[in-house]
C-alpha cells in the first residue's frame, strides 16, 4: 500500500468521525431510549442504558445530570411499590400472627411463634406433631411421644390412603432424638431440623381437608390421627413462615432503594 494511498485513508476516517454525532447526542439519544424503556415497563433495560450514559458518556456533563435525576426517579417509584408492598404485607403478619403466642426463654437465640393450639399446657400429655417457628421464619416440626412403653423412634409417616409424606431419619444418639421418663411414662421427642422433615410440613398444609394419620417409627410403631387443629397450626405456620421472610426481603430492598434514593 503506497504512502498516498494510506494518506488517502486516514482523512477519509477523520472525515467520517468529524461528521459522526457528538458525545452529548449520543448520550442524550440513550436517555431518551432510557425514558421510552421505563414508559414500557423495562425497568431493568432502562437502568442499564442509564449505566451506559455514566461509563461512557462521561463528558456530557448535563446529559449526566439529567441520566443520574432519571435513575433517582426509577428507584424512588420502586420505594414507593416496596412500601405499598410492606403496608398490604403487614395486615398478612397481623391477621396470622394473632393465631400465635410469643416466647424468648434464655435459651432462645430468636423468638419463638408458638400457635394457640399447640401451646405445652394443653399438648404435655398428648402423643402429637409440633410445628416450630422463630422470628426469621425458619419452620421445623417434632414428633412427641408419650406413653408407657418405649418406642425409641426415629422417624415419621404421615399418610392417608394413597399419599404419604415421610420424614428423614434421626438415629437415637443423635442430639435431636430425645427420651425421657418418670415413673411409669416415657416422653420422646424427635426434632426434623434442616430440611429434616423431608417435605411433611408442606404435606400437611396441603391436604388439612383429609383425614390425615401418622405412625411414629421404631422398634415399635405407635399410631395417632392428626388432630384438625394441629393440622391448621401447620398450615398458620407455613403460611407465617413466607410471610416473615417476605417481610424479610421487602425491608432489605426499601434500605437499598432508600440509600439510591439520597
Amino acid at each position: 500500500m503506497t504512502v498516498t494511498r494510506i494518506f488517502l485513508i486516514v482523512v477519509l476516517a477523520a472525515t467520517i468521525f468529524a461528521c459522526g454525532k457528538s458525545e452529548k447526542e449520543l448520550a442524550a439519544e440513550k436517555l431518551a431510549l432510557a425514558k421510552n424503556l421505563y414508559e414500557m415497563g423495562d425497568t431493568t433495560q432502562a437502568l442499564q442504558q442509564v449505566d451506559t450514559i455514566q461509563k461512557k458518556y462521561k463528558g456530557a456533563i448535563q446529559v449526566m445530570v439529567d441520566a443520574n435525576q432519571f435513575k433517582k426517579k426509577i428507584y424512588a417509584d420502586l420505594l414507593y411499590k416496596k412500601q405499598d408492598e410492606m403496608d398490604s404485607l403487614k395486615v398478612i403478619l397481623e391477621e396470622l400472627e394473632s393465631k400465635f403466642v410469643t416466647e424468648k426463654t434464655e435459651f432462645d437465640r430468636y423468638t419463638q411463634y408458638i400457635h394457640k393450639r399447640q401451646q405445652f399446657k394443653r399438648r404435655w400429655n398428648k402423643s402429637f406433631i409440633q410445628i416450630h417457628l422463630d422470628e426469621r421464619g425458619e419452620l421445623y416440626i417434632s414428633s412427641n411421644y408419650y406413653g408407657d412403653k418405649w418406642l425409641e423412634h426415629t422417624g415419621l409417616r404421615v399418610y392417608d390412603n394413597d399419599i404419604q409424606a415421610k420424614t428423614k431419619k434421626v438415629p437415637l444418639d443423635n442430639v435431636l432424638n430425645h427420651r425421657s421418663d418418670f415413673m411409669d411414662t416415657r416422653w420422646e421427642k424427635v426434632t426434623y431440623r434442616e430440611g429434616a422433615d423431608n417435605g411433611v410440613i408442606q404435606f400437611i398444609a396441603d391436604h388439612v381437608d383429609r383425614n390425615l394419620k401418622a405412625v411414629f417409627l421404631g422398634s415399635r410403631y405407635y399410631y395417632i390421627i392428626l388432630e384438625e387443629y394441629d393440622k391448621q397450626a401447620m398450615k398458620d405456620a407455613l403460611e407465617l413462615s413466607k410471610a416473615l421472610k417476605q417481610k424479610t426481603k421487602l425491608e432489605r430492598e426499601i434500605q437499598s432503594l432508600q440509600s439510591k434514593v439520597g
